[in-house]
Parts: structure tokens; C-alpha cells; sequence
């Protein structure tokens, strides 16, 4: 087996394992708000002057755009789905672990969110930070792991010496693997 399969396949075992955690995480998280805090009860609830849970049903897609009312529950459901098989195909062949984390917290993300929209028919956001008169938007732990995982995904997009992943993917390898 070449070094490069024996490091993309660990990268990818590796990244099934930490989506599989970071869903966890953000599903108990979810289930917390819902069932033991009783947040749809409350509403919102401020924990520190800058930080709330505030319940959110987010039937959109990410931060409460409305592409949901376009595509409906299914059509966001099918996007999601043809967007996660297509990063998990990419992480399989990632054999750099800084963009197989990025893609591995996008992931953790999209399944994350689907599941919810699968059980409960929209998303739980609830993390609500605001200042002054800045509220941003209310968002969850699938929420945090996309954001941070496209930041990433960017940096390492952006950082010198890799070539894009367009011009890889047409040459068929990877800096390093051959001349």
C-alpha cells in the first residue's frame, strides 16, 4: 500500500471518528435545550450580558437564510445529503490534516443540522451572543463546527505551496506524489 492511501485512509478513518463525536456532542447539546432545560418553554434565557439560549426553529438554511421556503425541507435535505457525500469523498482523498479537520467539522456540521431536520423537521439553534445593540444571529454546535470548518478550509485554500483543488483533481495528484 503507497504512503499516500496509508495516509489518506487514516485521515479519513481518523475524520469518520470525530464526525461521529462532534454530532454526538452536538445532539446532546440540542437534546439538553429541548428536553432539560425546557428552553421552547422559556425562550430565552440571558446566561451573561453578552450571552443568552434563545430557542430557534431554523427552517432555513445557514444563519436563517430563506433558500428553505424555495426548496422546502426536502430539497434542503437532498442538498445537504449531495453536499456531505461529495466532502466525504473528499476527505477520503485528503492526505493533508489540516484541510481533512476543516472538511471533517463541515461534515460533523451537515450531519449534525439533518438529523434535526429529520426529527424535528427544522434546525435547534439556540447559542444566542449579543452586545450593545448587536444581536448576531442565534446558531448551534453543528453551526459552530461548519463555520469554523469553512474558515479553515479558506486558510488552507489560501496558504502558499498546494495547488487548488480544481487544478489537482484534473492532474490526477497532489503536490508531492509525482513530478
Amino acid at each position: 500500500m503507497s504512503e499516500t492511501k496509508q495516509i489518506s485512509g487514516s485521515y479519513f478513518r481518523a475524520g469518520l471518528i470525530a464526525v461521529a463525536a462532534l454530532v454526538a456532542i452536538d445532539q446532546l447539546s440540542k437534546w439538553w435545550v429541548l428536553n432539560i432545560f425546557d428552553l421552547p418553554a422559556k425562550g430565552s434565557v440571558e446566561i451573561l450580558p453578552f450571552f443568552s439560549l434563545s430557542m430557534v426553529w431554523n427552517k432555513g438554511i445557514s444563519m436563517g437564510l430563506s433558500l428553505g421556503d424555495a426548496l422546502g425541507k426536502w430539497g434542503i435535505i437532498v442538498l445537504t445529503v449531495a453536499i456531505s457525500v461529495w466532502l466525504l469523498f473528499w476527505l477520503r482523498k485528503s492526505v493533508h490534516k489540516f484541510e481533512a479537520t476543516a472538511l471533517t467539522l463541515i461534515l460533523s456540521g451537515a450531519f449534525g443540522n439533518l438529523i434535526d431536520r429529520f426529527v424535528h423537521g427544522a434546525v435547534v439553534d439556540f447559542i444566542h451572543l449579543h452586545a450593545f445593540d448587536y444581536n448576531f444571529y442565534v446558531f448551534n454546535v453543528a453551526d459552530s463546527a461548519i463555520t469554523i470548518g469553512v474558515i479553515l478550509l479558506l486558510i488552507d485554500g489560501l496558504r502558499d505551496g498546494r495547488k487548488s483543488l480544481k487544478k489537482t483533481s484534473k492532474e490526477g495528484h497532489l503536490d508531492g506524489d509525482r513530478p
